[in-house]
């Protein structure tokens, strides 16, 4: 059996599981395991939502022995109030939550497909989610930009005091976010399964012209000085920068280098 035909087969037999306990209303898949089976490989997991009727909720959360009976599981750890993450035996892993149905409404989720429904249960439409998600997306690349550029000049700063995790930061993982949120402005967007909660899913198919740029940009905690003047070699490309802030944050980055190399041959 292939990694697809496994999860699907074990979504099936989950939902057999819970079918036959009696204070089940519904079962969903959400992600790979949803809608978007498609895309599922032999990387993909489990994600998906239990609803219970009022007050057996807490049963599913702190006894597993509903999933014990189509798996022997191998690791769990409760990571929220409402569910898991676990990893069966076999290999498997995935993550869980379980609602009532009248929690679903503040659930933030999207794309689920019912795997059993009771038949007292509300209609099929509680697998699409009422919350409303904050878009991720944003709408001002000179925004981006602006932060981007005081990101690079803070984080060289700590990287030349000696504080290079929180430099890394602030050099490789903010202003990398930022640009994830406005590169639909910047580049066409592949269609391919875009995340309402993560821009740095499926990044390298969404956006291959930036992908193709990120192995300068994150060059890794030892090379942040060079990983900033590519980044900012990037901002240029796409944006009027301003001559000052370029030539601070040049300054600051070979003065960054010249002082590791000092470091480094001093050894």
């Amino acid at each position: 059996m292939d990694r697809k035909q496994a999860l699907l087969q074990r979504m099936d037999d989950i939902g057999r599981s819970l079918a036959a306990r009696g204070d089940v209303l519904a079962v969903f898949g959400l992600g790979s395991v949803g809608v978007e089976t498609d895309r599922i490989d032999a990387y993909s997991d489990l994600d998906f939502f239990v609803v219970t009727v009022p007050g057996s909720q807490h049963n599913y959360i702190e006894r597993l022995d509903w999933l014990e009976e189509v798996c022997p599981m191998a690791y769990h750890f409760k990571n929220a109030d409402v569910g898991h993450k676990i990893l069966f035996e076999d290999g498997i892993y995935g993550e869980f939550a379980v609602f009532e149905e009248a929690e679903l409404a503040q659930a933030q989720y999207t794309g689920g497909r019912m795997i059993w429904q009771h038949p007292s249960c509300a209609g099929d439409d509680i697998v699409n989610g009422q919350a409303v998600i904050p878009s991720k997306r944003g709408q001002s690349v000179d925004y981006v930009v602006g932060e981007a550029l005081t990101n690079l000049y803070v984080g060289l700063g700590r990287y030349a005091r000696g504080e290079r995790l929180s430099a890394m930061r602030f050099i490789e993982s903010y202003p990398i976010d930022g640009l994830l949120s406005v590169m639909h402005l910047l580049e066409p967007e592949v269609p391919y399964y875009p995340d309402r909660f993560g821009n740095e899913r499926r990044a390298e198919a969404r956006f291959p012209r930036f992908a193709a740029r990120l192995p300068g940009l994150l060059q890794g905690y030892e090379r942040l000085p060079e990983s900033a003047l590519c980044l900012l070699a990037y901002l240029e490309e796409i944006a009027a920068v301003s001559p000052r802030m370029s030539a601070e944050i040049k300054a600051l980055a070979e003065h960054c280098m010249l002082k590791r190399g000092e470091r480094d041959g001093s050894r």
